[in-house]
């Protein structure tokens, strides 16, 4: 199981009010939310290995040097993420629990939490399970091992489960075709601009039509002109700059630099002594207790 950390605390901060606070009255809404979030998981996946995935590098050059506009409405000053001041700290509370209690906490410099999933998922030999509120990691979903997306926009408590499946009967699109349709539809969200005037319907039907984003390019580049919806063709030679530059922006990547770590569930906290000092200083007796034995069992 790999965790979407940075989803997981942004959604535990907006979720829960930040009225739960430490015994010094600093908000730990976000602390608290994750892990009873990572406690539910487990008591409901059992998973053999558990891993929390960390953006490095929220904005990495090599995406932004494809297409400047990555992310670049969600700058704050410098090259900073503009994040809610009473989330930063608990963002390091995170991390120290996550460290005394021996859950895995992955990073590669210079990459993003997705880019540590991609590359987990590609060296993993059997079934993964993927935690996020990103459809971008859709694009790794796969029957054949399996690869799911356990998806959070309706809660952990209700996860959608997406698989090949749900991917072709959302989007109208094959199974393993996410990031090449996400590169076409585009994503403002994240500063991704899409093909002009090409939404989810047409970038659907050329999926479809072509399969993947090389073949449609391959065809562009030798002149076909069937298949392509009314106009999208024009609209698409136009694009094709983007075209290019776009996947790298859009597909994790598999080849992260990760350090060497044991990827087991624990039974038992790593550093009790870390742990309780933790829960003392920051108020986290009840959540701890819901996942302790979750991990025990």
């Amino acid at each position: 199981m790999l965790l979407d950390t940075p989803s997981l605390y942004f959604r535990a901060f907006y979720g829960v009010p930040e009225s739960i606070t430490a015994p010094d009255g600093t908000p730990v809404n976000a602390v608290r939310g994750l892990i009873d979030m990572i406690a539910t998981l487990v008591r409901g996946h059992s998973p053999a290995e558990l891993v929390a995935t960390m953006d490095a590098d929220w904005r990495p050059a090599f995406r932004v040097a494809a297409i400047p506009s990555y992310k670049a409405h969600r700058v704050a000053q410098g090259d900073a993420e503009q994040v809610p001041d009473t989330l930063v700290p608990q963002i390091a509370v995170i991390q120290d629990v996550l460290d005394a209690l021996g859950i895995a906490r992955l990073e590669a410099p210079g990459y993003e939490a997705d880019d540590v999933i991609g590359t987990l998922t590609h060296r993993a030999a059997g079934a993964v399970e993927i935690v996020t509120g990103d459809r971008d990691l859709f694009q790794l979903v796969d029957d054949r091992r399996p690869v799911r997306v356990l998806y959070t926009a309706r809660g952990v408590r209700n996860l959608q489960v997406v698989d090949e499946a749900f991917v072709t009967a959302k989007y109208g699109i094959p199974g393993r075709a996410y990031g090449d349709f996400a590169v076409l539809r585009g994503d403002p969200s994240d500063g991704l601009p899409g093909v002009a005037g090409v939404g989810e319907k047409t970038a659907a039907a050329l999926i479809t039509r072509f399969g993947t984003l090389e073949a449609l390019l391959e065809a562009l580049d030798a002149g076909v002109t069937e298949g392509f919806p009314a106009g999208s063709r024009t609209r698409l030679v136009a694009a094709r700059d983007y075209l290019r530059a776009a996947p790298a922006v859009v597909k994790v990547a598999h080849d992260a630099p990760l350090p060497a770590a044991d990827l087991s569930l624990p039974a038992a906290p790593r550093d009790p002594e870390a742990l309780v000092a933790l829960a003392d200083r920051w108020g986290l007796d009840g959540p701890l207790n819901r996942l302790l034995p979750a991990l025990a069992g």
